[in-house]
């Protein structure tokens, strides 16, 4: 499991014209931060800091993600187009562990 720490719902937003499509685009992005593990499988000792592309509503606003503890939905991994394993993140929340009595 992959665990995403996400420390504040500040939005950048960047917009202008793809080079090559000559088409307009409007991306907005919030920073959080994922727990990684090293190839041997030990968790390393910070979380590393990543921007995700976040999903619009129907009135275009972007639908940021609350301040909280996620994972990686199992929607996020993918075979891309070329048959290469991709991501897309998506974050399902971390129920809060129960504290003892």
């Amino acid at each position: 499991m992959i665990q995403v720490s996400v420390t504040s719902t500040e939005v950048r937003n960047q917009r202008g014209t793809a080079k090559a499509s000559g088409k307009a685009y409007d991306l907005n992005f919030q920073t959080v931060w994922f727990h990684t593990h090293d190839r041997a499988g030990n968790k390393n000792p910070y979380p590393e800091k990543s921007e995700i592309i976040l999903e619009k509503n129907e009135q275009g606003a972007p639908l940021f993600w609350p301040i909280g503890e996620y994972t990686l939905a199992p929607s996020s991994v993918y075979v891309d187009r070329s048959g290469n394993l991709a991501i897309a993140p998506r974050l399902v929340a971390l129920k809060p562990k129960a504290v003892a009595a």
